[in-house]
């Protein structure tokens, strides 16, 4: 059954917390729920105790989707790794999640002030041996019912359409895809992401409905800027933003023909005092809903 949620970001962001610090932690989970989510992603506002985070979005009708883990397999072993992990994926048990997102933060500069031009690359061999070494955590994750999704992510060594086929290919059958839209948009520096998940689909667990303004885009690309000055520039938006560039019902429509039934995400963090969120999570969810209904996912 395909159910919709959204993320905190779009109200307080976690890399820059001056952003949204403004807004009453109350008031994020208020309007969530007004505007007609399921349910609602991690973030720094929630608390780390399973129970507490369960009370807290229950109060609110909203279930927890899943969190973010930032993996460290390019710097220690993939036992420390699991027991790394293993707390977080106490949590996501305790709140009947079915994935862990997951990303690879080690050598990643999404958080730092240089230009997105110097993301990471791992040559083939290097993409090989970390391929391995995600599968045996994912592996692990599975074996508690938890499925996890690799986020590609721009800064980071699995940034690009490429970047997505060279690792799965490092990859085997335990390691899901969460497939983000515009992640994948800004990593193919413009392209229709629509082939990438038509190839891709049957190895996706997780969706994030996240649109990119393509000005935005080219003016990150242009002038060296980071991946946190494209952020604060407003290189994100969600779906039906006329400023946008991804067509999302195509994606849809590939997912319904694959019998999708995960989350459907909007994960499009903005300056809050610049574009309000509870305008645009509303727009982001009229518009995704409608899409579906039209290609029958819904």
């Amino acid at each position: 059954m395909i159910r919709f949620g959204t993320n905190p970001i779009a109200w307080a962001n976690d890399d820059d917390q001056t952003l949204g610090a403004h807004i009453p932690t109350e008031q994020i989970l208020r309007e969530a729920a007004e505007i007609g989510f399921d349910g609602i992603e991690n973030g720094h506002r929630w608390p780390d105790n399973p129970e507490e985070l369960k009370q807290l979005l229950g109060s609110h009708g909203l279930a927890f989707v899943s969190g973010w883990f930032s993996l460290n397999l390019l710097t220690q072993s993939v036992e420390d790794e699991k027991k790394a992990i293993q707390p977080h994926l106490d949590k996501l048990k305790h709140n009947g999640c079915k994935v862990c997102i997951a990303c690879e933060t080690s050598n990643s500069v999404q958080g730092l002030q240089v230009p997105l031009s110097e993301s990471p690359v791992l040559t083939p061999e290097e993409m090989k041996a970390f391929g391995a070494k995600v599968e045996d955590l994912a592996a692990f994750t599975a074996s508690q019912g938890i499925r996890l999704v690799y986020h590609h992510h721009m800064g980071t060594v699995v940034e690009t359409p490429e970047g997505i086929d060279a690792f799965l290919k490092a990859t085997g059958p335990e390691t899901r895809l969460l497939f983000d839209a515009g992640h994948c948009y800004f990593g193919g520096n413009g392209k229709d992401p629509t082939p990438v998940l038509a190839k891709y689909v049957d190895r996706v667990s997780h969706f994030h409905a996240k649109n990119v303004r393509p000005a935005v885009m080219r003016q990150v690309r242009e002038t060296g800027m980071s991946f946190m000055d494209g952020v604060r520039a407003g290189v994100f938006t969600v779906p039906g933003d006329e400023d946008g560039g991804i067509d999302f019902a195509p994606l849809l429509n590939i997912l319904k023909a694959a019998g999708y039934d995960g989350w459907i995400v909007i994960e499009a963090e903005q300056d809050p005092e610049v574009r309000k969120p509870f305008k645009y999570q509303s727009l982001g969810l009229r518009t995704l809903k409608s899409a579906a209904a039209h290609v029958g996912l819904v």
